[in-house]
């Protein structure tokens, strides 16, 4: 089948398009709705920019919008208008999405889909944490953390590359501090910086850090790909 993906750039779309492909669906274009800010309840803020490398290391043409709202309704809308021109330009089927527990945002991209004649596919869908989070790293998806905001998490985490130990350490925190390993919850998000559907990693060139004691972010202020590995 002929999909779109809905696009963030983490840990968990990348994921489910490199898995909707071994299913054999065919990824034909990437859509991005960057956030108006961090409240959104549906789409990804940080780091969006740099969704650009990974399309071009994928080789995956993608198309853009900018939110200007994020009450949800209106960023259904937004989606929609971005949908309609991926069917129109691409003939798409249906599209290919990250959730893996959040029941709200499953629903309403089923309804968009319904509305649009696409069929909607979630093939991280209600993954067991402790096996998703192994088969990312065993799967080689190198991915730093871009966010976060949780007890058990602090500012050592940002622009951290996680690795098969680090994995562990965060199965650890999680259970001492209840939050959930796979980050459905919000407590930190992600940016795949290398996996096995790229031609080239991406390799971050300079950084910020921005941390208020709780929370924090790691911005990449500039990037690129990595030709000589």
């Amino acid at each position: 089948m002929k999909l779109a993906s809905l696009f963030s750039g983490g840990k968990d779309s990348m994921y489910a398009i490199y898995l909707a492909q071994k299913q054999g669906h065919q990824v034909d274009c990437l859509l991005s709705v960057f956030a108006n800010s961090d409240e959104s309840h549906l789409l990804h803020h940080p780091n969006l920019q740099w969704t650009k490398l990974q399309s071009e290391s994928m080789n995956i043409p993608q198309l853009t919008i900018q939110s200007i709202s994020d009450n949800t309704d209106d960023e259904l809308i937004i989606l929609e208008s971005l949908l309609k021109t991926a069917k129109e330009k691409f003939h798409i089927e249906g599209l290919v999405h990250g959730g893996i527990k959040s029941k709200f945002q499953k629903e309403k991209f089923e309804s968009l889909c319904l509305k649009l004649d696409l069929i909607a596919i979630t093939p991280l869908w209600d993954s067991e944490p402790e096996k998703y989070m192994d088969d990312l790293v065993d799967s080689n998806f190198d991915f730093i953390m871009t966010t976060v905001s949780s007890d058990g998490l602090d500012d050592k985490w940002l622009g951290k590359s996680i690795s098969k130990s680090d994995v562990n350490t965060l199965k650890n925190l999680s259970k001492k501090f209840g939050f959930n390993l796979n980050f459905e919850g919000g407590e930190a998000e992600t940016f795949v910086i290398d996996c096995p559907l790229f031609s080239n990693s991406i390799k971050i060139i300079q950084s910020e850090k921005k941390w208020d004691g709780y929370r924090g972010r790691f911005e990449i202020v500039d990037a690129g790909l990595n030709y000589n590995a």
